[in-house]
């Protein structure tokens, strides 16, 4: 029988006994074979002469031996614990006798007559004969089951334990001793192709799963990287051990190969990066050791436990040490290179970086409150051209998800920008790595209608103020107090300093718009945002303007911010600015010497006067101002004419145009059970005015009362004025409308008991309370519809708005005289008859038909057309 024939028959049994031992008795000579009984000691003589009766004692030891070798048809038992070990000496563990070994020593002995003469003939080694009767048949019959791969790894090493003792049993106690020089290489093939029988046969996903697992498990006690809670026995110390003698295990049945240690290679991996993740994510404090502690970390925790794992997988089979100094002598023998640690310890601040990379948006976010640490282990990571790369390339991804959103506010993202130039300048101060992160924050708030505002309303903030309000941002506000106070200005960037002694060339990985100074410099950064300095300049003296008449002071920041953008923009594109603060500050001499001149504190009669002071300002400089007309009490028309007097005077050639809407006056009122001080506009001041006297004389129980016409033709005002004026005073409980007559108002003398802050008693009637509950509700809702400051400059859609109502008389004219026009022919008839051309476009013109079609004056029909409604 061929040995294909042999394993065939092992893995599938024909019905015949081919693949028992050979017989006592042989076919061809009927001779007598051995006896059963150990007792029996039969002398025989195994060097025969001829060839017949070599055969026929061939056969004999043969079938003496397999029958010795042989395993029982059934499965293993345990193969630990000192019961389970007796077990195996009855039926897996017979006893040797004389005969037995006699045989066994015929068939492997070198000097052997019949092992010389079948010599490299395989069918009759009787080693092969045994690894067949092992592996080929009762391993996979009897041993070889699926669920003890079920559950953990030491599960599969007692498994494999239990095959292991029983079936080297009787190779390693009656076989190997006879094989004389041979032993060692017999022990060797036997080991190797028993090892290989183990590790092919096994399910190699499951076990691999397992190896993960178990490796993980032992590595996270080393290196204290999880945060599972183990038995309080289980000391490192006592771990460590266990680990070693079960990687012994692994290694003594044939797991300890090259797949052990791809797996644990894999697994220190990822207990690398579980470590970095779990005891540095979100510890960004300022004055950063993570590095250090990292790289310490690495060589006294990581590399010990590489050094101690590779000491076992590097020690051969049974030749485990087996006293500590043996041990050390192998970790001594086995201790990794500087040049491996050091791998080691980039490899974990390349992890670190790439946990910051991940971090760096929300570092951003929170660099006022102590990030900066952060920033600096980034240091340490940003030293390559791949590492930079995949840092603006994170962090870009992370901005159009996170923060270049419609919903994001244009305050949040300029909170953000700046907060970025800060970080990256500490992360690159050359500049390079803002250059590339900051280009979709610049277009994107480029692309924002209220960007230009906010800058500039932060500008000339306080820094210093509490409530800045919604459209200011404070950070821009400190940044031009550092500016001012160090006096810094933006250097020319197109030419280079040929005095700088510390001159450095850009950097390789610079782009060609790269500008290291206006990067780093956040207000430079800002205010370079829009390519056209002429939207800046002009919001600039649109804040400028309302600034500089509605307040009285010194104005020291706003000649600094003035100056600021001087530098940057030249002086030239600033010159209406700098004629309005003049304009100002001029007005203050000029106001004080017509007052002392025209002596205007007191009246000809000798009594004093109100303080009327004057703003005079260069009209051809300033943006479009209200000038809406109106009548002033009689005595402030006639100061006013003493201060023109004056001004004349002063001035030759020159004539002073009040702009009544544009000022402001204190009030002192006194009514009946109150005084009141308020700081009010002017048509509010007119309108309050009016009703100290009245037609019913304000005498009695009939307080003074006037209607929204007869104010509106007293004083000479607008209907919008008035109403405003009106609602103004209803909400500081002065005025109150009246009940029954529509759009009448009187004087609120005494207010109602519930409106006092102290209290009167419950004596007022139910109704009396209804009636000042209404009447607080109309004072607030009247409040908080006046409670915003007018502005004393004109917008851009009153300007356009004015321009349109002019345009509307042409436009009435052509739909009248030629019936229905689109809108393309309306535009083109517009350009033509109008007198200097029509200055605006399709779309604005249709915005402003589309006002009048919801008024009711036009109406769209088919085709797009406009025409007159009837």
């Amino acid at each position: 029988m061929t040995a294909y024939d042999r394993i065939f028959a092992a893995v599938f049994p024909p019905p015949s006994e081919s693949s028992l031992p050979t017989p006592k008795a042989t076919p061809l000579l009927g001779a007598g074979g051995f006896e059963d009984s150990a007792d029996a000691h039969i002398i025989i003589d195994w060097d025969p002469q001829d060839s017949a009766t070599e055969q026929i004692q061939w056969e004999r030891a043969w079938h003496t031996a397999t029958t010795f070798l042989s395993l029982p048809n059934e499965e293993l038992p345990p193969a630990h614990g000192e019961s389970n070990r007796n077990r195996l000496h009855g039926k897996w563990w017979k006893p040797c006798t004389p005969e037995v070994s006699s045989a066994i020593k015929y068939l492997v002995s070198p000097d052997a007559r019949g092992l010389q003469l079948r010599r490299n003939q395989q069918e009759f080694d009787l080693m092969h004969w045994y690894f067949e009767e092992v592996g080929l048949r009762h391993y996979v019959h009897f041993a070889l089951k699926e669920d003890d791969f079920a559950h953990a790894i030491p599960n599969v090493v007692k498994y494999l334990e239990r095959a292991y003792i029983v079936y080297l049993h009787n190779l390693q106690d009656y076989v190997y001793p006879l094989c004389q020089n041979r032993a060692d290489e017999q022990r060797r093939l036997f080991m190797s192709k028993l090892t290989g029988l183990f590790t092919y046969s096994l399910p190699q996903r499951r076990v691999n799963d397992l190896l993960r697992e178990f490796l993980s498990e032992r590595a996270e006690i080393i290196l204290e990287a999880s945060s599972k809670s183990y038995p309080a026995a289980e000391d490192e110390e006592c771990m460590d051990q266990h680990t070693r003698k079960a990687l012994w295990r692994l290694q003594d049945i044939g797991l300890g190969d090259a797949r052990i240690r791809s797996i644990f290679a894999e697994v220190m991996s990822e207990l690398l990066s579980k470590y970095i993740k779990r005891s540095y994510t979100g510890q960004w404090q300022s004055h950063s050791d993570v590095s250090a502690k990292l790289r310490h970390w690495v060589e006294n925790r990581f590399a010990r436990a590489i050094v101690e794992v590779l000491a076992v997988l590097n020690t051969s089979p049974t030749k485990h040490p087996t006293h500590k100094k043996e041990s050390s002598m192998i970790h001594k023998n086995n201790e990794i290179t500087l040049a491996d640690l050091s791998t080691w310890q980039e490899i974990a601040i390349n992890r670190l970086g790439a946990l910051r990379t991940e971090e760096l948006f929300d570092i951003v976010v929170q660099w006022d409150n102590d990030s900066k640490g952060a920033i600096e282990d980034l240091k340490n990571y940003v030293t390559t051209t791949a590492a930079r790369t995949h840092l603006t390339d994170s962090f870009s991804d992370a901005l159009g998800r996170r923060l270049l959103q419609p919903g994001a506010a244009t305050t949040e993202i300029l909170r953000f920008y700046i907060s970025a130039i800060r970080a990256f300048a500490v992360l690159d101060p050359k500049g390079v790595l803002l250059d590339r992160v900051a280009r979709p924050i610049r277009r994107y708030l480029r692309d924002r209608d209220d960007t230009v505002a906010i800058v500039v309303a932060s500008l000339l903030a306080d820094a210093k103020d509490p409530s800045p309000g919604t459209d200011v941002l404070q950070e821009i506000a400190t940044e031009m107090e550092k500016s001012t106070i160090s006096g810094a200005q933006d250097d020319d960037d197109g030419d280079l300093d040929f005095d700088d002694m510390e001159w450095m060339p850009d950097p390789v990985d610079a782009g060609p718009e790269y500008k290291k100074s206006k990067l780093l410099d956040v207000l430079g950064s800002l205010i370079s945002l829009l390519e056209s300095k002429e939207i800046l300049v002009k919001e600039f003296q649109q804040v400028l303007g309302e600034r500089l008449l509605k307040q009285d002071k010194d104005f020291e920041k706003e000649i600094r911010v003035l100056e600021l953008l001087k530098a940057r923009f030249g002086e030239a594109s600033l010159q209406a600015c700098e004629v309005m603060l003049r304009d100002i500050l001029d007005s203050r001499r000029v106001d004080a010497v017509i007052r002392n001149e025209e002596n205007l504190t007191m009246s000809v009669t000798g009594e004093p006067l109100a303080a009327v002071h004057a703003r005079i300002l260069s009209h051809l400089f300033w943006p479009s101002l209200h000038s809406e007309s109106f009548a002033l009490p009689p005595e402030i028309s006639a100061i006013q004419a003493r201060y023109e007097q004056g001004f004349e005077t002063l001035k030759q050639s020159r004539k002073l145009t009040w702009l009544h809407a544009l000022g402001q006056v204190t009030v002192h009122l006194e009514l009946e059970d109150r005084t009141l001080t308020e700081v009010v506009q002017t048509w509010q001041a007119s309108v309050i005015h009016a009703f100290q006297t009245g037609d019913n004389g304000g005498s009695g129980s009939h307080p003074v009362s006037k209607t929204v016409a007869q104010l509106t033709t007293e004083l000479s005002m607008s209907d919008a004025l008035v109403r405003n004026g009106l609602t103004f005073w209803v909400g500081k409980l002065v005025l109150r409308p009246s009940a029954t007559r529509p759009d009448t108002y009187h004087v609120l003398e005494t207010l109602p008991a519930s409106a006092h802050k102290t209290q009167q008693g419950p004596s007022s009637s139910s109704s009396r309370t209804a009636s000042s509950a209404q009447l607080l509700t109309a004072a607030a809702a009247a409040d908080a519809a006046t409670s915003a400051p007018a502005p004393a400059l004109r917008s851009d859609e009153d300007i356009v708005r004015e321009k349109m109502e002019v345009f509307w008389q042409f436009v009435v004219g052509m739909l009248t005289n030629q019936g229905q026009m689109p809108l393309t022919r309306i535009v083109m008839m517009l350009k033509v008859v109008v007198p200097g051309g029509f200055p605006f476009g399709n779309e604005e013109l249709k915005s402003f038909l589309e006002e009048r079609v919801k008024e009711g004056k036009l109406e769209v029909v088919s085709g797009g057309c406009y025409k007159i409604k009837v």
